[in-house]
């Protein structure tokens, strides 16, 4: 474990680093009832995807335990399996077999940018409010998503949304409102494993109003379903709607990963004295490899978690955390029935609070400079009211470039920034004229 991790070197033990994985792993594994519940919707079916969740996320977490050796773990990230089912397929009309296409080809663009250190070089051509803006917007989106799978806001209202008249027969919403405030007390307490433990609860409390449902004959355990393997649609790569779906994936995991990995290294004291990152090449190739085998097996992009700032807070501070998270994820395989089990309702508190983390970065956005808060405004509120998250990007982009030339400030526009509105603003075009 020494020579492996350097626990010395870091001030840490096998004890810790081992207490610091469970705890990261409880703070994360609502992603295992969350995500197969959500690219379930796309026709993907729980099982199968519960199974290419648990595996992504064991291989991703374990090359960043081994190959990095930082305390940061990785799964399908929340935003990007949203934008997968309910813009992609649903929005766009495109089958998850197309959009699983779309997650492998930029799972290798990344494997290619990470190896020749390009990926630091993208992230210091965007500008840093927008990179806020849209984990803010996301955020907002994924929020109004949970709202709604629970029934407690709809569009019939009598208003454009507004929140439904709760009866009895609510009882869906009831549940969630009722998980929304388990979960808001337990991680004000700091409770390891707020999230999936108010799941839990909730899921509980859920049998008796009948959201619940336990099957006959229910055991909690079985063998893992087979995956998705290899369904890809190569049919359609060649089109703008295509190369706007797999930027989007690239664009949105670019900026998730990076901030994730300075947040947590920041926190455990691992960045050197000019605030880099250790071994960022190969941290970053632990998500590039993660995304191509998640494709592959059939799931949304893999992510570093900002969860794994609970296993740091825990005492985390090497690999060794990663390898512990990594083995309970491949355990994890063997509980398929047990994460069936649990309802939208009891998810659907996981994703309105996600937002709430995801919000917190709208501080670090200079609204009274307009150049940079209105753009970032159109951002925020276009993926939620558009039910968009790519058209918030675009939006949020071409608003960039507009405002900067509006108050004479095109220096702050990178070559980047110029290439990627230019590109936003064709497609707006080629949709409207097609």
């Amino acid at each position: 474990m020494e020579k492996l991790f350097k626990l010395k070197e870091h001030g840490t033990s096998v004890s810790r680093e081992i207490v610091a994985g469970i705890t990261t792993f409880l703070a994360m594994a609502y992603i295992l009832a969350v995500n197969p519940g959500m690219l379930g919707e796309t026709g993907m079916g729980f099982g199968p995807v519960f199974t290419a969740t648990a595996i992504a996320s064991a291989i991703a977490t374990l090359v960043m335990a081994f190959w990095a050796n930082l305390p940061v773990a990785l799964a399908p990230g929340m935003g990007l399996n949203a934008f997968f089912t309910y813009t992609v397929c649903f929005g766009m009309g495109c089958s998850w077999q197309l959009a699983l296409t779309a997650v492998f080809v930029e799972g290798i663009i990344f494997i290619v940018l990470s190896l020749f250190g390009i990926r630091e070089k993208i992230i210091n051509a965007i500008p840093q409010g927008m990179k806020k803006a849209v984990a803010v917007g996301i955020g907002l989106f994924i929020a109004l998503i949970g709202l709604a799978n629970a029934g407690i806001v709809a569009s019939d209202t009598g208003t454009i949304i507004g929140f439904v008249n709760f009866n009895m027969k609510s009882a869906a919403a009831i549940v969630c409102i009722i998980g929304l405030v388990l979960t808001i007390v337990l991680y004000i307490l700091k409770v390891p494993g707020a999230i999936l433990l108010a799941i839990i609860i909730t899921t509980i409390i859920g049998i008796p109003f009948g959201v619940t449902t336990v099957p006959a004959g229910w055991k909690p355990f079985s063998l893992p379903e087979a995956p998705h393997l290899f369904k890809f649609e190569w049919g359609g790569v060649f089109t703008v709607k295509f190369f706007v779906i797999m930027f989007t994936f690239l664009f949105t995991d670019l900026f998730d990963t990076i901030g994730t990995l300075m947040g947590v290294t920041q926190q455990a004291g691992l960045v050197d004295s000019k605030g880099n990152i250790p071994k960022a090449k190969q941290a970053l190739m632990a998500d590039s490899i993660g995304t191509v085998a998640g494709a592959c097996l059939g799931t949304s992009t893999v992510t570093s978690f900002v969860e794994s700032s609970s296993g740091v807070a825990a005492g985390g501070r090497t690999g060794l955390t990663s390898v512990t998270t990594g083995v309970l994820f491949l355990l994890a395989l063997f509980m398929t029935p047990l994460f069936a089990l649990i309802p939208s309702a009891a998810t659907a508190p996981a994703l309105i609070f996600v937002g709430y983390l995801m919000m917190q970065q709208v501080v670090d956005i200079d609204f009274k400079d307009p150049t940079e808060g209105v753009p970032a405004f159109i951002a925020i509120i276009v993926m939620p009211f558009a039910y968009s998250i790519s058209k918030g990007i675009a939006f949020g982009m071409i608003a960039y470039v507009i405002a900067k030339v509006a108050g004479k400030k095109t220096k702050d526009i990178p070559v980047a920034t110029w290439v990627l509105a230019v590109i936003f603003v064709a497609d707006i075009i080629f949709e409207a004229v097609k």
